[in-house]
């Protein structure tokens, strides 16, 4: 008679496959939200009743003993199709629930994306939201996330789906005392012989997308003063008279009404960035993916005009 299929077993099988592609136990106890431990002990379980060892495990590495790889390929395609049979019967669900991990901007993150996802979760009980605020480049399947935000082109993906959300408009701004004391920049030629703060990540330093006379866009290099990695770091910068900087106009315009900014460019004379959320590719969407993604489409564009 066979052994029946039950919910610890199952349970063991997805805390292993959950270790074996997070790459270490640690990875995988976060994106299960569980403990390093709480994996340890169901990865020594589901050895134990299998009377093998999956991994091979020293202290600074793990990997899949030839036992481990062969029931981990069949594991994979067994929940497959158990996550399949899931969101097929999910998608027809008016009321969202489990947890849905999304990956976001940092400061964009936080001014556009997590007020639309608390009252998301505050209106849906059974929903649970875990929002990562980071600016670099996320690989949503590799690391378990279910939704991301992307400000900028997308690159081609066939594992990835996509729904624009909006246009980011871009303007240049600087301090008043700045501009007492330096002039104020009115053509591209002016803003290059101005003290930029700029946006450098990972070594890599961002141009500022303008438009030259023809209406082509155009990588704008100014003298940097500061490179900082972080937009409201930028802005405080500006406000201290550091020097000029390119800000989404959500976030400059703010600053203007309060009179801490001046804006030097904005508008036509600046390209826009696209904002999308995107998610692993799948026959069915589940309803708490499905409902954020309505939820931002529906929100964000208002906040990107503030």
């Amino acid at each position: 008679m066979a052994t029946p299929i039950t919910h610890d077993r199952l349970g063991g099988i997805e805390v292993f496959v959950q270790a074996v592609e997070a790459g270490s136990f640690a990875l995988a106890a976060d994106r299960l939200n569980l403990t390093r431990s709480a994996v340890g002990k169901s990865v020594a379980r589901l050895e134990a009743r299998l009377g093998v060892r999956l991994f091979h495990r020293t202290t600074r590495q793990q990997s899949l003993t030839d036992d481990g790889q062969a029931y981990y390929d069949r594991c994979v395609r067994a929940l497959a199709e158990l996550q399949l049979a899931e969101a097929e019967l999910d998608s027809g669900r008016c009321e969202p629930q489990g947890r849905l991990r999304v990956s976001a901007p940092l400061v964009f993150g936080r001014h556009c994306v997590a007020p639309v996802l608390r009252e998301l979760a505050m209106r849906h009980p059974q929903l649970q939201v875990d929002i990562s605020f980071n600016d670099r480049v996320v690989d949503l399947i590799e690391e378990g996330y279910d939704l991301g935000i992307r400000v900028g082109t997308l690159p081609d993906s066939a594992s990835l789906a996509a729904r624009r959300l909006g246009m980011q408009t871009m303007g240049i701004g600087a301090s008043p005392a700045y501009i007492r004391a330096h002039g104020r920049p009115s053509t591209i030629d002016e803003l290059k012989q101005h003290a930029g703060i700029v946006y450098a990540h990972a070594g890599v330093e961002w141009g500022w997308a303008v438009k030259d006379a023809d209406g082509q866009v155009m990588s704008l290099r100014v003298q940097p003063r500061l490179r900082l990695d972080d937009l409201q770091a930028i802005a405080d910068a500006a406000i201290a008279g550091a020097g000029i900087a390119w800000l989404p106009c959500w976030m400059l315009t703010h600053y203007v009404r309060s009179g801490e900014l001046e804006v030097l460019m904005h508008g036509d004379r600046l390209a826009a960035q696209e904002v999308h959320a995107i998610w692993p590719q799948a026959r069915y969407l589940p309803s708490k993916t499905r409902t954020a993604i309505d939820a931002l489409a529906a929100r964000v564009p208002a906040m990107l005009g503030a």
